[in-house]
């Protein structure tokens, strides 16, 4: 005869109670003082409440986000140069 598995998995102290699935890992996101790297760096505690199937989606949008903030940054700040204004 087979059992099947509880509910709940035991934590690290043998605390048979502890919920089974996903846990926020609680990683500390500080600011960088770039609104735009602040914004996408954010959007990572999302996949603390997502399963990992959801996890992809939010890793592409933060990345997106990261890559649009060091493009900008590229970015020229004025009109070019060698514009000509008539």
């Amino acid at each position: 005869m087979s059992e099947e598995a509880p509910d709940t998995a035991q934590d690290p102290d043998g605390d048979p109670a502890a919920p089974a699935g996903p846990v926020a890992l609680g990683v500390v996101r500080a600011p960088t003082g770039h609104a735009g790297a602040d914004a996408a760096l954010d959007r990572l505690a999302d996949v603390d409440h997502l399963p990992a199937e959801g996890h992809l989606e939010v890793y592409e949008d933060v990345h997106r986000g990261l890559r649009s903030a060091l493009t900008a940054l590229d970015a020229p700040a004025g009109p070019r140069s060698d514009e000509n204004r008539s």
